[in-house]
């Protein structure tokens, strides 16, 4: 099992429902969060990818869309990555359907944020999750 890096290394992981949605309201995701001082472990489109890479990477964060590839969605990937670490979410999704919401509560998750969001939302989020987590 990978180690932890130290507590001032930033690392999330992105999780898209494809690999080429890299834009999010006109920016870059990747690029927004390298320009924050956050480095880009891995990208996934599937729930079996995203637990792959989390179990290869331990990262600190988690951002999780809830349309992913593959007969699981992005809050059933949450659910079996909290299930198997502690390890922040933030869900970046373009759906508000109270349902969904309600489901995504349920995870114990460290976020919300609806598409489209500025880079300063993210990153205001991302500083939250990783706040709170190291409390």
């Amino acid at each position: 099992m990978p180690q932890r890096r130290s507590p001032g290394y930033r690392q999330p992981l992105v999780e898209r429902h494809h690999p080429k949605d890299y834009l999010v309201s006109g920016i870059d995701v990747d690029d927004s969060l390298i320009s924050m001082g956050y480095m880009v472990s891995g990208i996934a489109a599937s729930c079996e990818e995203a637990l792959a890479r989390v179990e290869e990477c331990l990262p600190d964060l988690v951002l999780m869309d809830i349309v992913i590839k593959g007969e699981k969605n992005g809050i059933e990937t949450v659910k079996e990555i909290r299930a198997r670490y502690d390890i922040p979410v933030i869900y970046l999704t373009a759906y508000d359907n109270q349902l969904l919401v309600d489901q995504a509560k349920l995870t114990d998750n460290h976020g919300y944020l609806l598409k489209p969001f500025k880079d300063r939302e993210l990153h205001i989020a991302i500083e939250f999750a990783l706040h709170k987590k190291a409390q």
